[in-house]
Formats: C-alpha cells, structure tokens, sequence
C-alpha cells in the first residue's frame, strides 16, 4: 500500500496545479487589480503642518471612473463635505444575475460605512462580493484623486 501513495499524491498534486492554472486563463474572466491607496497623509514635513493628519479633500460630488467587475460595471460617486468623505453611493453595478444583485445588497452599506470610517479607498472586501468589492475600490480611488 505504502508503495502506490507516493505516486497517488504526486498525481494529485499535478492535478491541483493544472486546475490553479485554469482559473486565471477562462475566457471571459478580467482580473482586477486592486489601486493603489490613496494618499491620506502628507508627504515630507510641511512646516506648522501636522504629519500624521489625514489631507481634506476639496468638498464636492465626484464621479469615479467605470471599473470592471466580472459581471459587470461598478461606478461610484463620493461626496466631500468638510474635507471629509461623508457619503459614497454606487451608480453602477453589476445587475443581471440574482446573484450580483445579492451581492450588491450585501457589500453596498458594509462598503460606504468602511470608506467614511477610514476616509480613503483602501478598505476592506466583503465576503462573497469580492469582484464588486475591488470594482468599488478602483472606482473610489478616481473619484477621490479628483478630490485631491
């Protein structure tokens, strides 16, 4: 018995590894890289200036650009009021499947409470809506550099 389990596990594992490689090549599938965060300190020392404060942005509505999400487009607006980011809504997202609209009900609010806690784009991505998640993220990241 101990004879055949090396070669049972050595099959296995090539199996596991040819399937890891499928799933970045389906057609169809985009993959989205996450932006880069958002600069939410100043950089250097900027004299009678605080370091560590977050920077305001200029108060306003700002309209993100379109980001792919698999199953379709994710748009975001943020609102500025105060230097602060107190509202982010989607404008777009991804609708034509049950399940993206489930998703998009889950990740919606949990989305907006985590961006107006943390004031930039760098938040966390909810479980099952990950695609709408880093879709969210893209988007905000525009429409907060035109806040900037």
């Amino acid at each position: 018995m101990k004879k055949y389990l090396a070669p049972i596990i050595v099959v296995a594992i090539f199996v596991l590894y040819l399937g890891y490689r499928q799933i970045g090549t389906r057609p169809g599938v985009n993959v989205i890289t996450p932006p880069a965060q958002v600069r939410t300190q100043p950089t250097g020392n900027i004299s009678g200036s605080n370091p560590s404060a977050p920077v305001a942005y200029k108060d306003g509505t700002y309209t993100g650009d379109v980001a792919d999400a698999t199953y379709g487009p994710v748009q975001v607006q943020a609102v500025i009021q105060g230097g602060r980011i107190v509202d982010a809504q989607f404008l777009q997202y991804p609708s034509d499947r049950q399940y993206s609209i489930m998703a998009y009900q889950t990740a919606a609010p949990i989305l907006k409470q985590e961006v107006i806690q943390a004031q930039n784009a760098n938040v966390d991505l909810v479980s099952g809506a990950t695609q709408t998640s880093l879709a969210f993220r893209v988007s905000l990241s525009s429409a907060l550099a035109k806040a900037q």
